[in-house]
């Protein structure tokens, strides 16, 4: 056990329980006498009930959230006999970090990492591990500072997973007030095959279940809702059965699929999401969650000179501290569909209003880009785009990789969740065997 700084870490486990014991009544004896110093030398509790993720979960009920829940009861539990695992914490604010307590459940880490950050990407060591037997590790000495603290397991000391019932994490944050009103949503695009739960193959009742487990604030839908021309009937006999469980707490947008129903370009969309989809009269319109301003349009008439008047004016009314924008045609993308200009008219707009985040579908796979410009040009105050278009129709491949491009996953079915506070996102790709694929950073609003 390592600590990077000028002293070492203390690891205290239950073998030294009575002798600590024993010291501290000695202590508590002198403090009794000395009432200004206790106070002085408390640790803060700084980690309880803050946003949490993890590499993977075994199912929906060991979430990593359950481990700084202040319950000793419940837990996080990793997908079994994989090596390496992780958990962590966003602190809400740059913390100095004096203490990490740990509580095992029988799936315990023989080997792993405590670790901290300042933004979610790189990790600096506070303790390392490399002979646990489960119980608690109590860490204390430490001196770390960052927002971001993980947990790394390289080593199971089990067949399992790793398993913890608690982190804690003690230490001093800055003045800057946390984030508040914390909220998750789920976001997919591209969804409703025709095909039903009755084939092992049909993705949807799988993506639709996974949805459901996550239990989000509400759902985005980012087009080609369902396919293959989004007849009502379409609707009724596929999306309606899985997806449909939760109309009335989604938001959708509609997609190319849409406008192809032989009734008429958005007839089916029209009649199966009634207002749901048309809250303002059109097929397009935003709404407030907290900090955040969410605008759902449809990119299938950005040519449309009403909607990108709407648009600005929209913008300019807005009075949130987080701006995010969904639609279908992703100006950037890697996949078959490729970039699509049609959007970059938007993205100009949307950038001019400091917007932060943009969710897209049409291209079957996922992907996630560092902050760009309209031009593709990596800067601090440029738009993060998702494309998250593996809700259940097949996938396509990853054909000319873009600059910007931090990661692209082809194949693995699977939703967005997206965590959101007054002043921060961050997000996970979830699997349907809910495996984490992959974790965004921590970013601020703009």
């Amino acid at each position: 056990m390592r600590l990077f700084a000028s002293a070492p870490p203390r690891r205290t486990t239950d073998r030294t329980h009575l002798v600590l014991a024993a010291v501290l009544l000695l202590v508590g004896g002198l403090l009794l006498a000395l009432p200004d110093r206790a106070g002085a030398a408390a640790d803060t509790l700084i980690s309880q009930g803050r946003p949490a993720t993890s590499s993977s979960v075994e199912d929906s009920t060991f979430g990593p959230e359950k481990a700084f829940d202040g319950n000793a009861t419940t837990r996080w539990a990793s997908a079994e006999g994989s090596d390496p695992q992780w958990i962590r914490v966003d602190l809400g604010a740059s913390a100095t970090v004096s203490r990490v307590k740990l509580v095992w459940e029988a799936a315990y880490a023989k080997a792993y990492r405590v670790e901290i950050s300042a933004d979610g990407t790189t990790w600096t060591r506070l303790a390392t591990e490399t002979a646990g037997n489960g119980g608690t590790d109590d860490w204390t000495g430490l001196t770390g500072t960052g927002r971001h603290l993980r947990v790394y397991g390289t080593a199971r000391g089990t067949s399992y997973g790793y398993s913890l019932f608690t982190v804690e994490v003690y230490g001093t944050t800055s003045t800057t007030p946390p984030p508040t009103g914390a909220f998750t949503v789920v976001a997919a695009g591209d969804i409703a095959a025709q095909c039903t739960a009755s084939s092992s193959s049909c993705a949807h009742p799988k993506t639709a279940a996974l949805a459901q487990r996550i239990a989000p604030s509400f759902y985005l839908t980012m087009g080609d809702n369902q396919y293959d021309d989004a007849r009502l009937t379409d609707f009724r006999n596929y999306y309606d059965k899985t997806w449909g469980a939760f109309k009335a707490q989604t938001r959708p947008v509609p997609g190319n699929h849409e406008s192809y129903d032989p009734a008429g370009a958005f007839a089916g969309y029209k009649s199966y999401f009634g207002a749901i989809a048309y809250p303002q009269g059109k097929p397009y319109y935003s709404y407030d969650k907290g900090n955040w301003h969410f605008v759902a349009l449809d990119s299938n008439t950005f040519d449309d000179a009403a909607q990108i008047q709407w648009l600005k004016d929209d913008l300019a009314r807005n009075t949130k501290g987080c701006v995010a924008a969904y639609f279908h045609h992703p100006l950037y993308s890697s996949g078959g569909h490729g970039n699509d200009p049609v959007s970059k008219p938007v993205w100009q707009i949307l950038h001019g209003a400091g917007t932060d985040l943009v969710l897209n579908g049409h291209d079957h796979h996922y992907e996630r880009f560092a902050p760009q410009d309209p031009n593709g040009r990596a800067t601090a105050d440029g738009i993060v785009e998702i494309v998250g278009g593996m809700g259940g129709a097949e996938p396509y491949p990853i054909e000319t990789v873009q600059p910007n491009s931090q990661k692209r996953i082809s194949g693995p079915y699977g939703v967005l969740k997206l965590d959101l506070t007054d002043t921060t996102y961050t997000w996970q790709y979830v699997g349907t065997d809910d495996q984490v694929k992959d974790s965004g950073p921590t970013y601020t609003c703009h």
